[in-house]
């Protein structure tokens, strides 16, 4: 028995549908409505005279035809873009699309990739920055992303590179001015440069709790001051002075070595609850161009965390008014 061919949107309404058990969230990843999506899927139910879809309330449940015909889907969409993507990319350089947070881009990342580009001169990296949460690569023009999290990313290839600790730092001359803290406690006293957008970035609340300040103590000096939206703008305000930083070590290791920035209570480098991945589709898996960047990527960050654990902080001030 031979069936309708169907239309290639409706058989993507289906795979991306099932995938997230939502129209919504469907008509969100593929830019059309949510009716949209459902008059595709009908379209289907009617032209193949099955049923895919059990509609509840609020939740979407896959019949066993659509359980059956939700992986075909997924396999077809996934090959047609590898082969694709080797037909397209054949004789070509190869373009490694890779998305990072913008402060790890800027402050760790970047200054490094010289020495993936002398290793893999035949590889183009685009680079793309996001300072939102990973959700789903699927359907995105992103190769790999470089993304701080627990390591939980359902369907996706996940390698641990690095992790991550924090500490406060600020401008030497900062200290000549305003005297240094001698303690944790102290530091209620100064202006602290705070955040307004807590994704993935380590907060105040979250230092002064683990080295045992108490809330009634630090949450006072925290209802007041300049709230930055970034790493890199926090960051910045500590290279003029403003205020001391929660920093991120791999944001501020080569400024603390260097001693444009002061690092505060060497005792206290605070393990952060988020680590550093490596995270893509597993269609891209097999991919030279990713293969590559991930192990450079890997090797990089072991040696930097046996640099990290192994050299001693500056305790110095090298405060020639260098800007990053």
């Amino acid at each position: 028995m031979r069936h309708h061919v169907a239309p290639v949107a409706a058989m993507r309404a289906l795979e991306v549908a099932a995938r997230h058990l939502s129209f919504t969230r469907a008509a969100a990843e593929l830019n059309i409505t949510q009716s949209a999506v459902s008059h595709q899927i009908r379209h289907l139910e009617d032209l193949w005279g099955l049923k895919l879809f059990e509609r509840h309330v609020r939740r979407l449940e896959l019949t066993s035809a659509g359980s059956a015909l939700a992986p075909v889907m997924r396999d077809f969409f996934t090959r047609l873009e590898q082969t694709l993507d080797e037909l397209t990319s054949a004789g070509a350089p190869a373009a490694l699309r890779v998305e990072v947070l913008p402060s790890f881009a800027v402050k760790w990342l970047v200054p490094r990739l010289p020495a993936f580009r002398a290793l893999h001169p035949e590889i183009d990296v685009w680079m793309l920055t996001s300072a939102h949460e990973l959700a789903d690569l699927t359907g995105r023009e992103v190769d790999l992303a470089v993304h701080m999290g627990d390591g939980t990313y359902p369907g996706m290839d996940c390698r641990f590179f690095m992790d991550e600790t924090v500490f406060p730092v600020c401008r030497p001359r900062f200290l000549e001015e305003h005297g240094t803290p001698e303690t944790p406690v102290d530091l209620c006293r100064f202006p602290l440069l705070l955040r307004h957008e807590e994704i993935m970035t380590p907060s105040w609340e979250f230092w002064f709790r683990h080295v045992g300040v108490a809330e009634d103590v630090f949450m006072p000096a925290l209802s007041e001051g300049i709230h930055f939206p970034d790493s890199n703008t926090a960051l910045q305000a500590a290279f003029e002075g403003q205020g001391i930083a929660l920093g991120r070590r791999a944001h501020v290791w080569d400024d603390v070595q260097s001693g444009r920035l002061v690092r505060l209570f060497p005792e206290t480098e605070v393990p952060f609850n988020l680590d550093y991945y490596t995270v893509t589709r597993m269609n891209r898996t097999g991919q030279d161009a990713v293969q590559a960047f991930r192990a450079w990527l890997e090797s990089e960050g072991a040696a930097a965390m046996t640099t990290y654990k192994t050299a001693a902080y500056k305790t110095g001030a090298d405060d020639t008014g260098a800007r990053p």
